[in-house]
Formats: structure tokens, sequence, C-alpha cells
């Protein structure tokens, strides 16, 4: 089953009554890892379109919080329906098994020994002074993770957080993540 882990990078917008509207924001950057070829690759807006057809290639999208914010921000740019392609959001993975959202962060310091090299804020901020390579090189750190906590998923059917500092370990369910449950996501992401 191919699959592809991504993650995307927004320019800095401002918050609408209190809350980030995928709506305002602007992509600047999707990392992405194939499963296929093993690479790792950073997309800039202008490069899109050497994007989809990857994606559409893909019979698995995996993300953190990809369901709610990466996947919707990405579908304006698409020409298709990315929705439409089975997908994986580890963070509502663990919100289904432990009735609470936890940051990538914290999951990756205490399921991998390594965090995060920076956060959205950051990065668009980085952005904002030209740091494009900064700010590719931190989303597709983002995306390595992302892809660690999956394979530690599926070999351990766990994953790990401090509270308190104490680790505790999360119960995730990952009998279904690897099931090709449908034909290739291309027959159904593009629009006839």
């Amino acid at each position: 089953m191919r699959y592809i882990v991504f993650d995307i990078e927004t320019k800095m917008a401002p918050f609408s009554r209190g809350r980030l509207d995928v709506r305002e924001l602007e992509l600047t950057v999707v990392g992405v890892y194939d499963s296929q070829t093993s690479a790792y690759t950073a997309y800039l807006l202008d490069e899109l379109p050497k994007l989809w057809p990857l994606i559409e290639q893909a019979e698995l999208l995996i993300g953190f919080n990809s369901d709610s914010f990466d996947i919707p921000l990405l579908n304006r740019y698409y020409p298709g329906d990315l929705s439409k392609i089975r997908s994986l959001d580890i963070l509502t993975e663990v919100y289904q098994a432990l009735g609470r959202r936890i940051r990538l962060d914290t999951l990756a310091r205490a399921t991998l020994g390594r965090g995060k090299i920076g956060d959205g804020a950051k990065a668009g901020e980085w952005w904002e002074n030209g740091k494009f390579d900064k700010v590719k090189e931190y989303c597709l750190e983002d995306v390595r993770l992302t892809k660690e906590l999956y394979d530690y998923a599926l070999a351990h059917g766990a994953l790990k957080y401090k509270d308190l500092n104490q680790t505790k370990e999360i119960k995730i369910d990952t009998s279904g993540w690897n099931k090709n449950t449908a034909a290739p996501s291309m027959t159904h992401a593009l629009p006839l």
C-alpha cells in the first residue's frame, strides 16, 4: 500500500474571533514522505502541480491534525477533492483513544525521544523574513516525526506522552491502518 505522510505550513494570518480560520490562510510549503520511494520532499506553492500526481497515486494520506486543518487547506489549491482519498489523522486517533488532544511535540518527545524544531508561528515568521529553506526544513521535520509516530504505533499499538512528569501510554487500535480498502485514489480525487 502506497501512503503519503504530509504536513503544511502557512503564512501568518490574523485570528478570527480568537481562532485560526483555515479559509484565511495562505499555503507556503507542503512537506511529503512517499512510502514508495522513501523520499522526503518539500513543495512550494508554485510547485504544487508536481505534488498532485503523487497524492493521486496514494492509497492513504497520513498527517497530524490533517483532517481538520491540512486537508481542508490543501483542498483549496487542489483541482479535485482530497477528502475522497482515505486519510489517517494521528491526532484524531489519539483523541479517540484518550479523550483529549495531545500536541505533536508532546507525543514525539515521549515516544521518540526528540521533538519539534519550532512551531507554526515561528515558521510563519521565518517565511516573512525570507528564510524559505528554514521553513522547508521545519515542515519536513514535522513530516518525519509524524511518520515515525505512525511507525511506532504500528509496531507497538501505542504512543506515549508525558503528564505531570510521568510518561503514560495511549493504546491505539492500528488494525485498520494498513488495509487497502479502495481502488487507487486517483479515480476518486479528480473531478469528472
